[in-house]
């Protein structure tokens, strides 16, 4: 497979790493300083670049036919255009707040455990996301996930903030903290007890295998789809 890598900061060295461990060709490598690359020489490009370049960067591979996998956060005001522009162009385009596979069995989980609290006013949730400090976004696109999934199965809750919480609101907490891969965690509290859930990235080579395991997957297909389908979980 010969790929394209949108994005040559930590992740965009560690997916080339796993990459080329596994038998593929990077053919572009392409940072914020890249003026020009012909994207159509690549079979498919993995996208981890930066919020205000990410758009351009999905949707130049969809109008030129190259399938995109794309892990950076923080741009989903533009996501239905994505859709649209795929459906338009008959393209294929997986977008993931987090590629790993333990992160995607944790959603799993997360969603899981809602259900189950669902309708127990006794306890509150809350959220807590710790990352580096060269992440550009908070929350993170990750807690973002979370913290949906839990407004999708819990009645009481209608939205997520990071300030002043309402009663209808999920609070979550962001620290950045130099060299820390990512950590999650989802807290049920009452006066009685608390239920915590927790996944910690130990590095970041979860995160650039499943991205390359969804371009593994992705190639020769057409459509929208997310890491369930690349997993075939949930």
């Amino acid at each position: 497979m010969k790929i394209a890598l949108l994005g040559y900061g930590r992740m965009g060295k560690a997916i080339e790493k796993i990459a080329t461990e596994r038998g593929h060709e990077i053919v572009i490598k392409a940072d914020r300083n890249t003026k020009e690359y012909d994207i159509t020489t690549a079979d498919i490009a993995i996208d981890f670049s930066i919020p205000t370049t990410a758009f351009n960067n999905i949707t130049n591979c969809i109008n030129n036919g190259v399938p995109v996998v794309s892990g950076t956060t923080g741009w989903l005001e533009d996501y239905s255009k994505v859709v649209s522009l795929c459906k338009e162009k008959n393209g294929a385009f997986i977008y993931g707040s987090n590629f790993s596979v333990g992160v995607n069995i944790f959603f799993e989980l997360n969603d899981h455990l809602a259900k189950l609290m669902n309708g127990l006013k006794e306890y509150n949730v809350s959220m807590e996301e710790i990352h580096h400090t060269q992440k550009l976004d908070a929350p993170s696109g990750t807690a973002i996930s979370l913290a949906e999934g839990i407004i999708n199965n819990y009645d009481s809750k209608n939205n997520w903030t990071l300030e002043h919480p309402t009663s209808e609101d999920i609070e979550i907490t962001a620290k950045r903290i130099p060299d820390v891969p990512g950590t999650h965690s989802i807290f049920y509290n009452s006066e009685i007890d608390s239920i915590t859930i927790t996944h910690e990235a130990h590095s970041r080579q979860g995160f650039g295998l499943g991205a390359v395991i969804a371009a593994e997957w992705l190639v020769g297909k057409t459509g929208i789809y997310t890491m369930k389908d690349v997993l075939n979980i949930g």
